[in-house]
């Protein structure tokens, strides 16, 4: 019997030396953890669609040099943090000194506050279902740090720009740990960027603590080039009458993976999930997402949009358990794609585990292809073949593309799909 392929040895080699030394330990632990770490095949339930497009190599062992400024397509008005192959440049960076709210690069902690962070990072995430994020608690070089104390607002978006610099191979190990306080408000924009042409493995974490009667709202646009893999992890914890809210929108590439995890701890507590994912030529995008209701009185409501075009694949695995105790949650999730051409391909896998009898909850899917009498009611009114299909398209995502709370990124979504789709027409 074949044996299943392992992490490339150049992985587990220390990255750089620049963080605390709890953080350093930590480090250190998850490394020798990875040691013959075997990597997701097709017989890897969660992985049996994406583990084909994961390519490692030695050379992606090695981490991105981080000695230039970074640039972003976006003009998010409020606070800035840029990161530039997992490392965060202060000179590129603008946040607020207000009280109540520290933003903190993983560098600049003391080892006491090293210490605690240590002991919370990866708690918010199950590594049973997300394998490959312990890589980045083995590899991270530096981190961002959010902390907002009880009642604090954080008044303006903060946008954090992550760009990769492909001029070799290599990789990056982005990470980002939000600690919202009671009664507290945060926006956090993350922007995946990428410039260069070498093959780069992009490792991402957050983990976001959300804690009562606090609110985040979290944007995730994935807009990297052809030549980087992309694997990114979310994990959230919810208190009582706690509020999360997350809009993703992906652009395809050699292979494009986002696992979202949500654990629903405090009785009240909500969260609202939106993704809209498109793929061209050969692409792959997978997203996996968990909502795990453990206390009772909580909702949930999820949608996401998949379009695939070419020879393209899109994924949406989404799971909802609703444990024992968890009485009087609603739950409502719903995956809706479309496929613009024969050669594309969509798997979508809407799951329900019910445990409480007291519960409302809903779950659906369909997958189809443009409605052709709807194109033909466009042409006869003069409207180009090309253009109805780029209208159509549209229609099919708007809804969630203009829920997005951040007009600017709003803009740039509708800008960068509306490009998208007018090179797939283009080209079909």
């Amino acid at each position: 019997m074949k044996a299943a392929p392992t992490l490339p040895a150049a992985f587990l080699h220390p990255a750089g030396q620049s963080l605390p030394q709890p953080l350093l330990e930590l480090r250190k632990q998850r490394g020798t953890a990875l040691v013959d770490m075997p990597l997701p095949t097709r017989k890897t339930e969660n992985w049996k669609y994406s583990s084909k497009y994961l390519k490692l190599t030695d050379d992606m062992g090695i981490s991105l040099p981080a000695d230039e400024k970074t640039g972003s397509s976006l003009a998010v008005p409020g606070y800035k943090v840029a990161f530039l192959n997992g490392v965060m440049l202060p000179e590129a960076s603008e946040y607020p000194d207000l009280e109540g709210i520290r933003i903190q690069s993983f560098g600049d902690l003391d080892d006491d506050e090293a210490a605690r962070l240590a002991e919370r990072l990866d708690s918010n995430l199950d590594g049973k279902a997300v394998q490959l994020a312990q890589l980045n608690s083995a590899r991270f070089e530096d981190g961002l740090f959010i902390s907002l104390a009880p009642e604090a607002v954080l008044d303006q978006p903060l946008h954090i720009v992550h760009e990769v610099t492909a001029d070799a191979s290599g990789s990056a190990f982005p990470r980002i740990y939000v600690d919202a306080g009671r009664h507290s408000q945060l926006t956090l924009v993350e922007e995946y960027i990428s410039s260069g042409t070498a093959a780069v493995l992009v490792n991402t974490v957050t983990e976001v603590e959300v804690a009562e009667g606090a609110s985040v709202t979290s944007i995730r646009l994935n807009m990297e080039g052809e030549n980087v893999q992309h694997v990114g992890a979310t994990g959230v914890r919810q208190q009582r009458s706690s509020r999360f809210e997350s809009h993703t929108v992906g652009f395809g590439g050699p292979l494009r993976r986002h696992d979202l995890q949500v654990r629903l701890e405090g009785e009240g507590a909500e969260c609202k999930l939106n993704g809209v994912v498109v793929t061209q030529g050969k692409q792959h995008y997978d997203n996996h997402t968990t909502i795990e209701h453990i206390a009772a009185h909580c909702n949930s409501e999820e949608t996401y949009r998949n379009i695939a075009a070419d020879q393209s694949h899109a994924v949406f695995n989404g799971r909802i358990h609703i444990h024992q105790d968890a009485q009087k949650s609603n739950a409502d999730m719903n995956n809706k794609n479309l496929l613009l051409s024969n050669g594309a391909e969509i798997d979508t896998k809407p799951e329900l585990e019910i445990y409480a009898d007291d519960v409302k909850c809903a779950h659906g899917a369909t997958i189809g292809q443009l409605d052709e009498t709807s194109v033909f009611y466009l042409v006869s009114r003069g409207i180009g073949r090309r253009q109805a299909n780029v209208l159509l398209t549209m229609a099919f995502i708007n809804e969630l593309v203009d829920q997005i709370p951040v007009e600017s990124v709003r803009e740039t979504a509708h800008t960068r799909l509306n490009q998208f789709f007018d090179q797939t027409f283009e080209e079909a």
